[in-house]
């Protein structure tokens, strides 16, 4: 390939002489021949910060086994565990030691050698460069030292001692052994994708992404939960009272004003007087987490959830008749009650209500707010918009994120990819045009952009559409149906029919079209999905090893219907393995990962993947073939050195 001279004129100021042209094509070329970086796939998150933690520091148990490799014949289990402890959460570990080692300086000494070789094995397929950028730069120098001296040297041996017992003397001991846990953690997991659904029912998102906010190498498939958390930083009020609703009912209050800051007193007393004498019985929350910072009465959290839940629906109405082409008259319910009968009337049949408490709906004009709503809507949007840690973690999301991705032959998508009855593809109508398949994704991911960075109307109003809207591709189901499981008992009104996506998902040419259709080879390529737990007794491999369903329940809410605590999917330059989690418990930080995760190869590579074989391969491959061009240029004398 021939590239334009403007281009090459830009790359030598670059690359200015022929000598740093051909140390970049050496390193380049170099890298080309390493193998590939290990890849992690977790999904549907849900707030489970303290088992999402442990997974990403052990590497799904990844990091013990490398422990057990490296000194299985010179180490007692005990000690093999502890050293992993130590891995994931060296601070606690640390204060540990201090409390039962006779000699914690010795001890210092001898975990640093022990995890000098343990970072050394885990980044031995890396550059010095991008292990260097990796380091904390307080003891890089030191590090790549420890790392880099030549043990079968007796004088580089004292050497190396010399630095350790020194490092121990002047106190730095802890810094440095902080540092390499981290290196090692970093080390690990190369590339981080995380495949939707970070937000909801568990207690402290936030606390999620702190942590993905550390890693070096991370992207974000949304979901649908998480494109609710944007389109409520939008403005977009029913997306607002969703989180709020889910929050509330899952006893989330941690994350909210903790958290987040998001004042939650107006609605408080708000819901106390309005629904004083209610009891609030269907509203009562789902406590799988006790509250550290903000413990709420459970009666008053079941009078406050009911509050926003009617505010919500109220939203709703407003919204839908706004936007007659999202056809979703059905869920206008509201104005279809008989409060003095105590009835409401759904497909020509009439039900009866299990409440008929509703202070502030206006019978007249069902979907309108109060007075009082209205200003807890003014301060609940203010609240959001002014949360500095809130846009900080969206900003994130969005720098980070979209609506899919493709990325070293997997095609990465939370949801689903919308299809009929026989599986085509399903053309979605939308802002006057029509889309499907690849394109839908692209243009639905253009509008959540424009709704966050420039907050267009009906940008906005469309992320509502992503949350719960029957051709959502991120929520995959005909219609969400909240107020009947709050208000009407009939198990058939309540039940929700998935996308036929979920019929034809494990079949080998229904994903291979797929692959397809994203520009993927099928014979090569797989889909990574999320979003419907994998239940008890099903395999999340389907079609042939084609796709791997990745939500086994990592969230308290799901795990009576998967009976496991999520899967972690690992892309290594070896194989493709799938580790299965057993629930973490507080504390368990000494628990021995092989107890809590079993690891199944599902696919060996026939030969070791190089990163040539890689995404990033691709563009050093075109880097090269420009600065062999650039090199020729310099060379004939068309360009001269700087």
């Amino acid at each position: 390939m021939t590239h334009d001279m403007n281009y090459l004129r830009l790359l030598a100021e670059k690359f200015p002489t022929i000598e740093s042209v051909t140390n970049e094509l050496v390193n380049l070329r170099a890298i080309m021949h390493l193998p590939k970086g290990t890849e992690y796939y977790f999904s549907d998150l849900h707030g489970e910060h303290e088992a999402f933690i442990h997974l990403l520091r052990s590497g799904s148990g990844v990091i013990r086994e490398k422990i057990d490799a490296l000194f299985r014949s010179s180490m007692m289990e005990e000690d093999r565990s502890a050293l992993a402890a130590l891995v994931y959460y060296p601070t606690t570990q640390m204060a540990r030691a201090r409390k039962t080692e006779q000699n914690y300086a010795d001890w210092c000494a001898i975990t640093i050698n022990h995890l000098v070789i343990v970072a050394c094995e885990v980044s031995a397929k890396y550059t010095r460069s991008k292990v260097r950028q990796t380091i904390d730069p307080r003891y890089a120098g030191l590090i790549e030292e420890l790392m880099n001296t030549d043990g079968t040297d007796a004088d580089k041996r004292v050497y190396y001692r010399e630095m350790i017992e020194t490092v121990v003397q002047v106190g730095c001991a802890e810094g440095l052994i902080k540092a390499l846990c981290h290196l090692i953690q970093q080390m690990t997991v190369d590339q981080l994708h995380i495949i939707g659904d970070i937000f909801d029912r568990g207690p402290r998102a936030d606390r999620i992404l702190d942590e993905l906010m550390k890693h070096h190498d991370v992207d974000i498939q949304w979901g649908n939960h998480d494109v609710a958390w944007i389109g409520a930083m939008c403005g977009n009020p029913v997306c607002l009272m969703s989180v709020l609703r889910i929050a509330i009912s899952y006893n989330g209050f941690d994350c909210l004003e903790d958290g987040y800051g998001i004042n939650l007193r107006p609605l408080s007393m708000f819901a106390a007087t309005t629904y004083a004498n209610d009891p609030c019985e269907r509203f009562m929350p789902h406590v799988l987490d006790e509250n550290e910072f903000d413990p709420v009465d459970p009666a008053l959290a079941a009078k406050m959830h009911k509050a926003v839940t009617v505010m919500m629906f109220k939203l709703e109405g407003q919204l839908i008749r706004r936007h007659p082409e999202y056809e979703m008259e059905g869920r206008l319910l509201l104005d279809k009650m008989n409060l003095e009968k105590g009835t409401i009337q759904i497909g020509g049949k009439e039900y009866p209500l299990t409440d008929t408490n509703f202070p502030t709906v206006d019978p007249k004009n069902p979907y309108a707010l109060t007075e009082e709503e209205q200003n807890l809507l003014d301060g609940f949007q203010a609240s959001f918009r002014h949360s500095e840690r809130l846009r900080t973690h969206l900003d994130f999301i969005m720098s980070h994120g979209a609506m899919y991705k493709v990325a070293n032959n997997k095609l990465l998508y939370h949801g689903c990819i919308l299809v009929e009855e026989d599986g085509s593809l399903t053309e979605v109508e939308l802002g006057g045009s029509r889309h499907k398949g690849r394109a839908l994704l692209d243009y639905l991911e253009m509008h959540v952009r424009r709704a966050y960075h420039s907050e267009a109307p009906d940008s906005v109003d469309l992320i509502w559409y992503l949350w719960c809207g029957a051709r959502s591709p991120l929520f995959g189901k005909d219609r969400m149906t909240s107020f009947e499981r709050y208000f009407i008992d009939d198990k058939a009104l309540q039940k929700e029919h998935m996308n036929p996506y979920y019929k034809h998902y494990d079949q080998p040419e229904f994903c291979e079209a797929i692959l397809r259709e994203f520009g993927l080879d099928p014979a090569c390529s797989h889909i990574v999905n999320g979003h419907v737990p994998v239940k008890h007794g099903d395999s999340p491999i389907k079609a042939g090893g084609r796709l791997f369903v990745i939500d086994g329940g990592i969230s308290k809410a799901y795990r009576s219907k998967t009976g496991i605590a999520g899967y972690t999917l690992i892309s290594s330059s070896h194989e493709i393995q799938l580790a299965e989690h057993r629930p973490f418990h507080r504390g368990n930080d000494l628990e021995s990962p092989e107890t809590y995760t079993t690891v199944h190869i599902v696919e060996r590579m026939p030969r070791r993947l190089m990163v040539e074989d890689t995404d990033a391969g691709q563009r050093f491959s075109r880097r090269i073939e420009e600065l062999e061009q650039l090199l020729g240029l310099y060379r004939q004398g068309v360009f001269g050195e700087a």
